[in-house]
């Protein structure tokens, strides 16, 4: 996510950073280079100017050509800025009525029946009972792949008894009120292109349906021509917000940079994975921490609390105190950070981490670890240093896996072991991780 725009940022701010003082020929030259940086984003070029101008503006005025540190206020002052673009604040979703109506809106391709399930396992951890409803009966597949995806996030599925999806929005929140749901998640039809058909139907859904959120779904690698669809269905619908999908891939950045400036509603959620678990709320200040290379460290705090549970931090502490860490408690460990999502996505959060190149985690060596674990005796496993040649040789065979990397894990596993009974001598409280 925001790969190249960070990485070019970062070139721009070291260039100025290096200067002890900047002069103001200086400070163009950096806005011109940080201009053309987002417009190979794909930023909407509107929105790409005021930004600049907003960002030259505060520069010069705030005296940075006589300050201490003017190559860090510049990136203050961008940073603040991009925080605006972005959408100032998080915004939840809303919920009204019951049940409470959320209408996913958008083409053909941007990830609608998807994200239902990813939305559905979301509210899920706050406590909302979830029924998913297919109102896209045009597309064939689109029904029974809608059901799969509830029954994968483990939530209810409205069973249509018509094509129409005017009766689907007419009956299914019924349906939900006499099954006590309280959230009903409507997939709706979608084109490949945008036409007037297409807006008058929703149109006719959203007055039936009376939905406390609609949000348009936007396929986050499309760049700018999300941002226009979403522009059309936000003046014919009047969206209450976006869910940018796909941003874990080669997504350029430009619509999450553009959207909110040019349709006036938020990014609420963003896809950032295919698992169905892979959907975050969307933090403008976070979002533009990721992109200037500051890392993430509130989401990558929170996904550790959500996948280390704290019962089971509690029963390793005090293995820990009392040196009894095994290959059973790393195996564990393991399972619980692959919870959190990918090596590369976690690895990114971390301030100070480079753009490139970090996409490239191969998440595959925590399952060989897996592996080779799983090939081991329980007696093994309790006492890794009984492991002679003949029983290196037998896990490898058993794992798919080498000798040469049986004895990297040992050693990986010997060190954490030493680093760990460091830390717990030295009255430290807590798992250092």
């Amino acid at each position: 996510m925001f790969g190249n725009i960070q990485s070019n940022l970062s070139k721009i701010f070291r260039k100025l950073r290096s200067k002890g003082r900047l002069t103001e020929d200086d400070l163009n030259q950096g806005f011109d280079e940080i201009k053309r940086v987002l417009l190979e984003a794909d930023v909407n070029y509107e929105v790409v100017n005021k930004f600049i101008e907003d960002v030259r503006e505060r520069a010069l005025g705030q005296e940075i050509l006589f300050s201490l540190n003017p190559g860090q206020m510049v990136v203050k002052i961008v940073y603040e800025e991009l925080v605006d673009i972005l959408g100032k604040a998080k915004k939840e979703i809303f919920f009204k009525g019951n049940p409470a109506i959320i209408m996913l809106l958008g083409l053909q391709g941007s990830g609608k029946t998807t994200t239902a399930g990813k939305l559905a396992v979301l509210l899920k951890k706050k406590n909302r009972k979830c029924i998913l409803v297919p109102a896209d009966t045009r597309r064939p597949g689109a029904v029974e792949q809608l059901k799969q995806i509830a029954e994968q996030a483990n939530v209810g599925f409205y069973e249509p008894d018509t094509d129409d999806p005017l009766e689907i929005a007419r009956k299914a929140p019924k349906v939900a009120y006499i099954n006590s749901y309280d959230t009903v998640i409507i997939d709706t039809q979608g084109r490949l292109h945008v036409d007037d058909k297409l807006m008058k139907e929703l149109k006719q859904m959203i007055k039936i349906a009376k939905p406390s959120e609609k949000l348009f779904v936007a396929d986050g690698m499309t760049g700018q021509d999300a941002v226009n669809i979403a522009d059309r269905f936000n003046n014919d619908l009047d969206i209450t917000g976006v869910i940018l999908t796909k941003l874990d891939g080669d997504a350029r950045g430009g619509a999450a940079l553009s959207i909110y400036s040019v349709t006036g509603k938020p990014i609420k959620l963003i896809g950032v994975g295919e698992k169905i678990t892979d959907m975050e709320q969307f933090y403008p200040d976070r979002i533009a921490s990721r992109i200037l290379g500051m890392g993430d460290v509130l989401t990558l705090i929170e996904k550790a609390e959500e996948g280390f549970k704290e019962d089971e931090a509690k029963r390793l502490e005090k293995k820990l105190k009392k040196a009894q860490f095994n290959l059973d408690d790393f195996l564990s460990q393991i399972k619980q950070v692959k919870k959190m999502g990918s090596l590369g996505s976690l690895v990114k959060m971390i301030p100070g981490m480079p753009a490139k190149g970090i996409e490239n985690v191969d998440d595959n060596v925590l399952v060989r670890i897996e592996a080779i674990i799983n090939s081991m005796t329980k007696e093994e496993r309790e006492s890794p240093e009984i492991l002679g040649g003949s029983r290196r040789k037998r896990i490898a065979m058993g794992s798919g896996t080498s000798v040469q990397e049986i004895n990297q894990l040992i050693k990986q596993f010997d060190m954490m072991k030493k680093m760990m009974k460091t830390y717990m001598k030295g009255g430290k409280r807590g798992l250092p991780f």
